[in-house]
């Protein structure tokens, strides 16, 4: 399942602040730079090229070949193969094809979130995907994976590339999502990493804001409800999909004064089967918040 994916390392936005100790001299009187950092959660090698032989009469048969292809990758994908599923689809990259395409950076995304690679190498796993996925996200507009992969794997870049291409980055990641939202209105996951945006967003504490705005450029605004309507919508969509996102719903009912509905969440969070780092975290999390309400 996508989210599962999505944030287990995930997807993610990284710490936009953990770069601006070099800023300190010039506004002392601020905060900002105490361990504390703001952390967005929004998670083989490749060019085995076919061979040029007997071109024409090979593409046509690639062509007809895609829909099992695509068909296999997916089942490979869903048992967490990801390296696996890119060396079956990255034979076919040349035939130009979009659901080839966006499930090739699907799977680098993925890789580049394993721990087994470096982090050169994890930058590069995602400069390749973002150099294919953007020649898609304007001729392929209109397709639901397209959209979506393209602003996950943008999120990543921004974030490689420092802190002021990350916040720069911000709004176009949330634009990319809400086009991707709008084509597929009931993919849990990409409602999850709404929901995930407006509660990192709006998480963030006042003066890291103003610093920030001062530095780079202004950040975008949101609210806990804009937050919980995405993580509501997400579970509507897909019951119990995810821990996460019933600990987030628990989360938001906490901070907009609902303990009765934060409860209820944070229950089902606590009790949810950890199967994942992420579930032994909402596990936890949910846990302790639970104790505090008592």
């Amino acid at each position: 399942m996508d989210t599962r994916i999505l944030t287990l390392g995930t997807f993610v936005f990284q710490n936009i602040f953990k770069k601006v100790y070099k800023y300190k001299s010039q506004i002392p009187q601020i905060m900002l730079f105490r361990t504390h950092t703001v952390t967005f959660i929004f998670s083989g090698l490749w060019f085995l090229w076919p061979t040029n032989s007997s071109k024409n009469n090979s593409n046509l048969k690639e062509i007809n070949l895609i829909p099992s292809i695509t068909e296999m990758a997916d089942k490979t994908f869903e048992t967490g193969k990801y390296e696996e599923c890119y060396n079956l689809l990255i034979k076919y990259k040349m035939q130009n094809d979009v659901e080839i395409k966006w499930r090739i950076c699907r799977a680098l995304y993925n890789m580049a979130k394993d721990p087994k690679y470096n982090e050169k190498i994890r930058k590069e796993l995602i400069s390749q995907a973002y150099d294919i996925i953007v020649e898609d996200v304007k001729t392929n507009s209109h397709n639901f994976a397209v959209q979506k992969w393209y602003a996950l794997i943008l999120d990543v870049k921004s974030s490689n590339e420092g802190i002021q291409a990350k916040i720069e980055q911000l709004e176009n990641v949330k634009k990319h999502m809400d086009l991707a939202v709008t084509l597929n209105p009931n993919d849990a996951s990409l409602l999850h990493m709404l929901g995930e945006w407006c509660f990192q967003i709006t998480e963030l504490p006042w003066h890291q804001r103003k610093t920030a705005d001062a530095i780079f450029a202004s950040l975008p605004y949101s609210t806990y409800e804009d937050a919980l309507e995405y993580y509501l919508k997400a579970e509507a969509a897909q019951p119990r999909f995810y821990s996460i996102n019933l600990l987030r719903i628990g989360c938001c009912y906490l901070k907009l004064k609902k303990e009765d509905q934060a409860k209820y969440y944070l229950k089902l969070a606590a009790s949810y089967p950890a199967k994942s780092d992420d579930d032994h975290r909402a596990n936890k999390e949910a846990a302790e918040l639970l104790k505090k309400l008592k």
